[in-house]
């Protein structure tokens, strides 16, 4: 039985000894990183090649000719915009020209309708001044023709005054005048 026991304890022995060498071999991979373990190199550049393969296609056929697409677009967008902005600057100075050339053209007319206010108020005016010069001179005969009426009547007024008074005077002083010699006294004296 011993060889029975000693079988044993050897393969008990042998497997301790086998579990000890796996255990330091897991405790020398253990250690060091994955990556670099040469026995899963070739596992390892296989899913390199296949991942960088998907990445590749779903760029190239996917997400570039989007990007493509979408950059082409815009870049079209931009273009037309700046088409549109040049051709609304254009009309905008052509607006610019348009109102610059109706405000001379306003002014222009209100210019013209200013002298032509000017020359009817002139034209207006003149009638009027010719009018009331008419007016006025005719006032002026009629108040002339009444001041000569006035003066006429004043001097004949004078006249029949100065005829009583040198009657009165002469009556009083005791003597008798002539009616025609005391008129003719009077109307000589009157004209200088």
């Amino acid at each position: 039985m011993a060889s029975g026991t000693e079988t044993t304890h050897d393969a008990t022995a042998d497997a301790a000894h086998g579990a000890a060498d796996a255990g330091h071999a897991v405790a020398e991979h253990a250690d060091g990183m994955p990556q670099l373990d040469f026995s899963t190199f070739g596992n390892q550049i296989f899913w390199l090649v296949l991942t960088l393969g998907i990445i590749y296609f779903v760029l190239a056929k996917i997400a570039l000719p989007r990007i493509a697409a979408v950059l082409a677009e815009r870049q079209g967008t931009i273009t037309s915009d700046i088409a549109a902005a040049e051709n609304l600057k254009q009309k905008a100075v052509e607006a610019e020209e348009a109102y610059n050339k109706a405000l001379a053209d306003a002014r222009a007319k209100a210019g013209e309708i200013v002298a032509e206010a000017k020359a009817e108020i002139q034209a207006e005016l003149a009638v009027a001044a010719a009018k009331a010069d008419a007016e006025i001179a005719a006032k002026a005969t009629e108040s002339e023709a009444e001041i000569a009426k006035v003066r006429a009547s004043a001097v004949e007024s004078v006249k029949a005054v100065a005829k009583d008074t040198t009657k009165e005077i002469l009556g009083a002083m005791g003597s008798k005048a002539d009616a025609k010699a005391v008129t003719a006294a009077v109307n000589a004296r009157m004209k200088g």
